[in-house]
């Protein structure tokens, strides 16, 4: 599982520009609030994708009912599409992602989905499961909070 090195992540969020963020919440205390908080102080892009929320603003960004629209009203292309849902939801996710040729899959810390994962490399696509965009970006550029 998650055959990915450090190296190739860190290729993978230096090289980064947008991320978009499925199921971001617009509680401050939630994760994936604080996380596309986080990258956006480092200088990501980030894509709010929430039907909840959708037509409301999350961190000063436009939410998004999904990633095809998304990059539709935007014209962004999606650098990362990390995932803050179950894992049964990303297979849709992955299919979406694979319409909007994202260039990789990011599964958030306890989601793992390896029949995505044989998927996304078969079709040209980066994977990272069981990981926090976060906590790696801190590890691997030595942020200290």
């Amino acid at each position: 599982m998650n055959s990915m090195s450090d190296n190739l992540i860190d290729q993978l969020l230096i090289s980064a520009k947008t991320i978009a963020v499925v199921g971001i919440s617009n509680k401050p205390e939630r994760d994936s609030y604080k996380v596309a908080n986080y990258l956006q102080a480092h200088g990501y892009r980030v894509l709010a994708i929430n039907p909840q929320q959708a037509g409301n603003e999350i961190l000063g960004e436009m939410c998004y009912p999904s990633l095809r629209l998304a990059v539709q009203a935007t014209g962004l292309e999606v650098d990362i599409v990390d995932c803050f849902r179950k894992a049964e939801d990303i297979p849709a996710i992955f299919e979406e992602a694979q319409q909007v040729n994202a260039k990789s899959i990011w599964m958030q810390l306890g989601i793992v989905n390896e029949r995505v994962e044989q998927l996304a490399r078969a079709s040209g696509m980066q994977v990272v499961m069981d990981r926090c965009t976060k906590i790696e970006h801190k590890r691997l550029h030595h942020i200290l909070e």
